[in-house]
């Protein structure tokens, strides 16, 4: 019997091995990414304290494009750099949260970059 790879199982898998190394404080938090096949999200996180700090995606309400497609996460890293700078943050340590980086996961790091964030 020919057995399926779980992908999602497998990625959560890469996700522990990234969370092990990495964590967001209030100054420096975690820049959290997740994809589905229809929409991008973005979270900046501050582990020690458990709390979102802001957030950004291309389910919201003002978004109207599909969000599905690497123009879309662009838009959603540029957003979510504009929230975090509104807060006074700057420096973002980045999560990829198990995916390549490629594609949307990298022009969503590009736009958050692009809008002032480093990591």
């Amino acid at each position: 019997m020919i057995k399926q790879k779980d992908s999602n199982k497998a990625r959560i898998k890469r996700h522990q091995r990234i969370r092990n190394k990495i964590s967001g404080t209030a100054s420096c938090p975690r820049l959290n990414v997740f994809r589905s096949a229809k929409n991008i999200y973005a979270q900046l996180i501050d582990d020690e304290a458990g709390v979102t700090l802001c957030a950004a995606s291309s389910n919201e309400k003002d978004f109207t494009e599909y969000g599905g497609n690497c123009e879309a996460a662009k838009k959603v890293g540029e957003k979510l750099a504009e929230r975090a700078k509104s807060k006074g943050i700057t420096d973002v340590v980045f999560d990829r949260g198990g995916y390549l980086y490629h594609g949307r996961v990298a022009a969503l790091a590009d736009g958050a970059r692009e809008g002032g964030l480093n990591f």
